[in-house]
């Protein structure tokens, strides 16, 4: 695995300004992706897990950390919308996060059964996206601001949040969020939840069925494995993440 320069966060999405990367994935059964995007944004992690759950053993990441490497992405008309993230896979540049989430969790089976159970994934990823997206400006607001913004995204996942998966998991019996299947729903709402608690550690302690389940997803061995120190998770954005950032989006 090659790096370079300094890397991102578990914390992740698209929308304002974050630093570019380009990952390659290649696989033992000769799948590959390619991924371009702004962080380790919600789309390319929740592709990161899917391809460690679904048997990838490798990749390469190549991280973008001049205006002049989006530039030549720009340039040659690999962004549709002239913005990141971008995935090749398939013989497709696919942009658009919620079309590349959905994608990559329909190829490999974590999008439901029918359309049901696809649209109540798709639900539930809506609803933590909106959590996470506050987690990925993080970094980016004012140091006097910052203590504010945890204390506000703490009181949106204990009021909002939270309480409705709680209350799906005590009700329904199931082992994840949707039937008895692992879904792009369980892997968005881990992340959210591991992001959460590296800035809130005791974030779940009202919420025991939510607690449970986040040990549960945890431990799927794939999942432990990628999330164990010396893996390819990458750490919480730092000053080196946020000035890279502005260096490459500012005028």
């Amino acid at each position: 695995m090659r790096h370079h320069g300094h890397v991102t966060s578990t914390c992740l999405v698209f929308s304002v300004a974050e630093c570019d990367h380009c990952v390659s994935l290649t696989s033992a059964c000769s799948h590959s992706m390619k991924f371009s995007s702004v962080t380790l944004s919600a789309t390319v992690f929740a592709a990161l897990i899917i391809t460690v759950v679904r048997g990838y053993k490798m990749f390469d990441e190549e991280f973008l950390e001049t205006k002049e490497q989006l530039q030549k992405l720009q340039d040659g008309n690999h962004l549709l919308f002239q913005q990141v993230p971008m995935v090749e896979i398939d013989g497709m540049k696919l942009v658009q996060t919620r079309s590349i989430l959905h994608y990559i969790a329909d190829k490999h089976h974590l999008f439901g059964k029918d359309l049901k159970e696809r649209t109540l994934i798709d639900m539930y990823v809506e609803g933590t996206l909106d959590l996470l997206e506050l987690l990925i400006m993080h970094p980016f607001l004012k140091p006097d601001d910052q203590q504010k913004e945890v204390a506000n995204m703490a009181q949106k996942a204990i009021i909002r949040y939270f309480p409705v998966f709680e209350k799906v998991l005590r009700g329904h019996g199931q082992r994840f969020l949707v039937g008895n299947q692992l879904s792009l729903a369980d892997i968005i709402l881990l992340q959210t939840i591991l992001a959460l608690e590296e800035k809130i550690p005791n974030i779940l302690s009202a919420f025991p069925h939510l607690q449970e389940y986040t040990v549960k997803i945890s431990n799927i061995p794939t999942i432990k494995k990628f999330l164990e120190p010396g893996s390819k998770k990458k750490p919480p954005p730092d000053d080196i993440y946020v000035r890279t950032v502005y260096n490459i989006f500012m005028p």
